[in-house]
């Protein structure tokens, strides 16, 4: 029997904080754990096809098709380099979206009525995960109303919070407009250094602020992480042992576990 997979946003309306990074990792991660996972590059840069080695010309089938209707969802999904780990790429046609949609009714609901198809049940993932682009657009929008909950990556750095209020208000929104489901899965701190004071006051003020919404997970600053996108492959294929290999398995596990506690709850 298929499964139900569950769909998480990964979010964040500020660039450079470690989104496409966490998803591809973070996928990796699910993956070694023998889930099935599928990535849906939902940023017009293709920063997470291009880190997971799918060239420009393989991108025959893209997340702009899918949402225009041209193609269906199991003729979008390729394989990758990692075991168990899919992906739906992206180009930049998807940058004109915002436009091209602004006419169509249900323009929040493209994502969502492709991936709760029964046709997306039939391909059996455990996982999927969306890579949304740093910004609060359609994009963005439809990533949330497809989604069951998002993940909110959050650099260690000043002003990481304020922006955070910014997107809290946006799910808000989508929760009381198209997706009552809605929620926030955690906030995952990235680009954390230990020795640095300004990580540690981040870490605090974020635990206080959110509790349980922050996962214990904390993902350093590693050149490992930043090498990796290089050779297309995730830190984990990259170098295992690595500490941002490390920390996306724990985060990866941390997931698995409280998915484990809401369903028996």
């Amino acid at each position: 029997m298929a499964n139900d997979p569950k769909i998480i946003a990964i979010a964040n309306q500020k660039g450079g904080v470690g989104k496409t990074t966490t998803t591809i990792n973070l996928g990796a991660a699910l993956a070694e754990q023998n889930k099935r996972v599928l990535l849906i590059d939902l940023d017009p840069q293709g920063n997470a096809s291009t880190g997971l080695g799918i060239d420009h010309d393989k991108r025959d089938a893209t997340t702009y098709d899918l949402l225009s209707g041209d193609v269906t969802l199991s003729e979008a999904v390729q394989k990758t380099s990692v075991d168990h780990l899919s992906i739906i790429p992206a180009t930049t046609d998807l940058s004109s979206a915002d436009l091209e949609l602004v006419d169509n009714a249900k323009r929040s609901f493209l994502l969502r009525d492709v991936l709760r198809a029964s046709s997306a049940e039939a391909l059996d993932f455990d996982y999927i995960l969306i890579d949304c682009p740093p910004s609060l657009n359609i994009l963005t929008v439809n990533a949330m109303v497809a989604a069951q909950s998002i993940i909110v990556p959050l650099q260690s750095e000043f002003f990481a919070l304020e922006g955070l209020s910014q997107l809290i208000l946006t799910v808000r929104d989508v929760r009381q407009t198209a997706n009552p489901d809605l929620r926030i899965e955690g906030i995952a701190l990235t680009m954390y250094d230990s020795r640095n004071n300004l990580s540690l006051q981040v870490e605090d003020d974020a635990r206080e602020n959110m509790g349980d919404m922050v996962f214990k997970t904390v993902i350093p600053r590693n050149v490992r992480l930043s090498e990796a996108p290089s050779f297309a492959i995730p830190v984990l294929t990259y170098d295992s042992g690595s500490k941002g290999s490390t920390a996306y398995r724990s985060l990866a596990k941390e997931l698995i576990e409280k998915e484990k506690k809401m369903r028996a709850a």
